[in-house]
């Protein structure tokens, strides 16, 4: 019933094997929800617009098919209350998705300007400061 002696500096640091690794950084690094401040890889055009080409195009396939029907509410054998109904709401759904795609392009634009001046900052002041 002896209880081995144990020194008090065994107690306030603990043995090598019960030691955490730190991972924070790359954990930072992993969690992050922009990773291309993280890593400096280039991308294509394609990388960059396709979300609003995309809208763009959807929004101008909708436009013509809303004014297709549109115009078919015009001839009389077809005058169905239907198309007098559908065609304009095609017609502004379209035009709402056409106008959303060119208002992105330029926001995109803007966004890249000022990431490539943040990128430049942050090297001038890391190679000034880290001397």
């Amino acid at each position: 019933m002896e209880i081995p002696a144990t020194s008090p500096d065994s107690e306030k640091f603990p043995r090598s094997g019960e030691l955490i690794t730190s991972t924070t950084g790359s954990t930072l690094c992993m969690s992050s929800r922009s990773e291309s401040v993280w890593t400096s890889t280039p991308r294509s055009k394609w990388d960059i617009y396709h979300k609003p080409v995309i809208v763009m195009s959807v929004g101008a396939a909708i436009f013509l098919f809303g004014t297709v029907i549109t115009s078919l509410s015009c001839f009389p054998p077809n005058d169905k209350p239907v198309y007098k109904m559908s065609g304009p709401a095609f017609l502004s759904l379209g035009l709402m998705l056409l106008v959303c795609g060119l208002v992105w392009v330029p926001i995109i634009r803007k966004k890249q300007k000022q990431r490539q001046k943040s990128q430049f900052l942050q090297s001038l002041k890391s190679f000034f400061f880290n001397r």
